[in-house]
Parts: C-alpha cells; sequence; structure tokens
C-alpha cells in the first residue's frame, strides 16, 4: 500500500513539474514576440516616423529619382545684357556654339523655345510669354524691381505656377521655366546621358551609330593627325563634361588602395600570427600582448583610422591604404592564429621525424594546411576593402569615392552619380569574379 501510495505521489509530482515546465515555455513563447512588439513601438515613436512621414516631398524624390537617368537644357538669357545661351546642364563645358542651338529653340530677336505639351515659350525684351496647352497665355514682365504675372483671364492661379515679388517658376511635363531680375530661364528634360560619349566640340558629335562605323571603318579622316577610330577615343576617353579618364584612373586608385592595404596587412598579420597562436608561441605573455594588439587593431573603425591618419600625414590615397592595413592587421592576426592552432599536429610530427627544422615544419607541414583559409580570407578582405576604399576615399580625397562626393554635393548632376554608382557595383561585381576564380584555380588546382 505504501509502494502504489509512493508511486502516486510520485506520478503527481511529475505531471505537476511538466505542466510548470510547459507553461513557463509557453509564457517565454508569449513574451518574446511582446517583447519584441513593444521595442517595435518604441522605435517608432523614438525615431520620430510620423514626424518623417509628415515631412516627405515624394515630389521631390521623384524629381531625384528622374535626374539619375535623364539630363536638361538650360535656355538661359541674362536679362542685363541679353545674351542668349544654351547649355547641357548649363555647364560652360556643355554650352552651344555661339549662334547655334537645338532644333526646338530658335534664336533671334525673340527666342522661341518649343515646348514638348506643344507649348511655347518667347522670351520678349521686358519678360517672357508661355504659351500653355490647355490653359492659355502666361505673361511674365519685370516692372522695376519686382516680377509681375498676368494670367489668363478668369483663371485661376494654378499649382504649377508659383509666384512672388521676385521670381515667377512655372513648370509642366518634362519642362519648367523661371523668371528673376537677373535672368530667364527654360529647362527643358530629356532621356538619357546627353554627352556621354562626344561633346559639342567634337567632329563625332550627333552622328548615329551607323555614321560612327562608317568613319571608323571606311569613310575619310575627319582629323588630319588621327585616324577616325583614335580620334574617337580620344575625344571620348577627354571628354570634357564626363570626364571618363579621371574617373577610370579613380577607379584604378581606388582598387590600388584596397589592395595595398588588404595585402600589407596579410604580410604584417601573417607572421605574428604564429607568435600569436598558442601552440607556436614562445612565451603566454607575448602571446597575450599580441592578442590584446589585434583587438585594438581591429577595434577601432576603419574610419577613425582614416580620420586620425589623415591628421598626421594629410590626404590621399596613402593615407586610406594605411588605415586599411591598420584594421585589417588586427583581423588577420586573429584568423590566422585561430587557424594555426587548429592545424592536424600528425602531419608536423611526420615532417619533423624526417630530421627537418622548424622552418622546414613551418613551410611543409603547416601553411599548406592554413593556405585555403589564409587566401580565402585574403581575397574576401580585398573584394570587401575595395568598397570600404570608395568611402575612405571620400574622406581622404582619393579615388571614386571624391568624385561621387563632388557630384552628390553640388546637387546637380545626379546622372553623375549614377554612373559612378553603377561604375562601383561592376568594379565590387568584377573583383568578386578574379577572386573566386583565383580561389579556385590556387586551392582546387
Amino acid at each position: 500500500m505504501s509502494a502504489i501510495t509512493t508511486n502516486a505521489t510520485t506520478t503527481a509530482d511529475l505531471r505537476e513539474t511538466v505542466t510548470r515546465a510547459f507553461a513557463r515555455r509557453k509564457m517565454q513563447a508569449l513574451a518574446v514576440p511582446v517583447l519584441i512588439l513593444a521595442y517595435l513601438v518604441y522605435v517608432f515613436f523614438a525615431f520620430d516616423v510620423p514626424g518623417i512621414a509628415g515631412r516627405m516631398r515624394p515630389d521631390n524624390a521623384a524629381v531625384l529619382l528622374s535626374d539619375f537617368w535623364s539630363y536638361k537644357t538650360h535656355v538661359t538669357r541674362d536679362n542685363r545684357t541679353g545674351e542668349v545661351s544654351v547649355a547641357v546642364e548649363g555647364e560652360r563645358k556643355g554650352t552651344w556654339p555661339p549662334g547655334t542651338a537645338p532644333d526646338w529653340v530658335t534664336l533671334g530677336d525673340e527666342t522661341r523655345v518649343a515646348l514638348p505639351d506643344g507649348g511655347r515659350i518667347t522670351y520678349i525684351p521686358d519678360g517672357a510669354v508661355i504659351a500653355r496647352a490647355g490653359f492659355g497665355t502666361i505673361e511674365v514682365h519685370s516692372t522695376g524691381r519686382a516680377i509681375a504675372l498676368t494670367l489668363p483671364e478668369g483663371a485661376a492661379m494654378p499649382d504649377w505656377i508659383s509666384a512672388s515679388n521676385t521670381r515667377v517658376n512655372i513648370s509642366g511635363e518634362g519642362w519648367r521655366f523661371s523668371m528673376t531680375k537677373a535672368r530667364t530661364e527654360t529647362f527643358r528634360y530629356f532621356p538619357g546621358w546627353e554627352l556621354f560619349f562626344f561633346t559639342l566640340d567634337s567632329p563625332f558629335h550627333g552622328k548615329s551609330v551607323g555614321e560612327l562605323i562608317a568613319l571608323a571603318l571606311w569613310e575619310p579622316r575627319l582629323t588630319p593627325a588621327h585616324s577616325n577610330i583614335a580620334a574617337m577615343a580620344s575625344d571620348f576617353w577627354n571628354n570634357a563634361m564626363w570626364r571618363h579618364g579621371d574617373v577610370f584612373a579613380a577607379m584604378g586608385e581606388t582598387v590600388l588602395m584596397a589592395f595595398l592595404g588588404t595585402m600589407g596587412a596579410g604580410l604584417i598579420a601573417f607572421p605574428l600570427a604564429f607568435v600569436a597562436a598558442s601552440n607556436f608561441a614562445p612565451a603566454r605573455a607575448i602571446r597575450l600582448t599580441l592578442r590584446r594588439l589585434f583587438d585594438f587593431l581591429r577595434g577601432v573603425d576603419g574610419l577613425i583610422w582614416t580620420v586620425i591618419l589623415s591628421r598626421a600625414f594629410g590626404p590621399g590615397p596613402l593615407t586610406g591604404s594605411l588605415a586599411i592595413l591598420l584594421t585589417d592587421t588586427g583581423t588577420f592576426g586573429k584568423t590566422f592564429s585561430e587557424a594555426l592552432e587548429n592545424i592536424d599536429g600528425k602531419q608536423v610530427e611526420g615532417i619533423q621525424s624526417t630530421g627537418a627544422n622548424a622552418l622546414q615544419r613551418a613551410r611543409f607541414g603547416v601553411i599548406p594546411q592554413v593556405a585555403p583559409v589564409i587566401l580565402s580570407q585574403l581575397l574576401y578582405y580585398l573584394e570587401s576593402n575595395t568598397r570600404s576604399a570608395t568611402i575612405i576615399g571620400a574622406l581622404v580625397g582619393g579615388g571614386i569615392g571624391l568624385l561621387l562626393t563632388q557630384a552628390i554635393i553640388t546637387q546637380k548632376d545626379w546622372e553623375e552619380v549614377s554612373y559612378y554608382i553603377i561604375l562601383i557595383i561592376a568594379m565590387v561585381m568584377v573583383m568578386d569574379s578574379l577572386s573566386g576564380w583565383i580561389r579556385r584555380k590556387i586551392i582546387k588546382g
């Protein structure tokens, strides 16, 4: 009877223990989503998401995105001198020669600009007349120090017109008009990257692909000193608007910055890793000192090293390479030493049994085991540092990062920003493919 009672008590205790365990697990399963939800609610208000949503300007975002794949041509009149100029992106390097203009601009006593929606803008001596399709004629005049706007009779002020005493802005599909006391300007937007291959002063500008092929193969020379194909290459490479030569030189500088920093770090970290590995370290104190040094080097971000070194050595690609070298020395020292600690000691013992010295044991017993790991680490960080060198170059004034930063700061030529971003992505993809090919060739044979 006592045994039965004991068994029943044990069963009841076990059931109660299991029930409590299941209840505890159930509470934990419910608590985790509740904590995550509470954290997301905190983030929602801490980051002022409602305020950000209220300040959003989708129209500005649309304009910015369109600037990545389009360009605008400025038709500008200096109201003080009356001089009219036509320029791609308003740049001097993209200005049409005096007396010439695209076919949608008519120069003369009254400059006329045809609009893509069928309207027209006419520059008159004291202002402009805008004939907008479906709305009527709008007149803008300079009266003393003020700018006066006259709408069609009975028309209300539409939302696509912004007017004050000093400026009038009118926008439409694919165009925009602006007038101040100093200048009258019309912008027309077009898809593509104008003057990407040849600038206006090149004899090859405006020619079709078929015409360029004919010029390259059999047509007479347009420049007596060079063949047509050499002249095309020269005009493309020295394009003053897009600066292809400078851009590709900057790309090479970025890759060189990453290569010097990564490989230099590998050369420094590899011998130090033997001293930091527990199975090779001559003394525990030395090993711990090196480990802490590696922690310090990789614990300071590369961008921080960049700022410190730029104050010490000045800006330049070498400063960026040193910043990458310091950070990666700490990382490689840790990973290489861990790889050395995990080698198979039997291979080393086998080579030692042949009478090999310490250097020979390391050469034939250790390095073949860790070489795949070390090579993979070097190639991966070389690819990663190619991206990092872009940001570092923006800080120290070198590489493609500097050109990208300059293009962003101007807030004008966003198609150049798009161009640089595409080149950076292509560069990373090439480095990835190249590192994978090298890894297969060396490791797999």
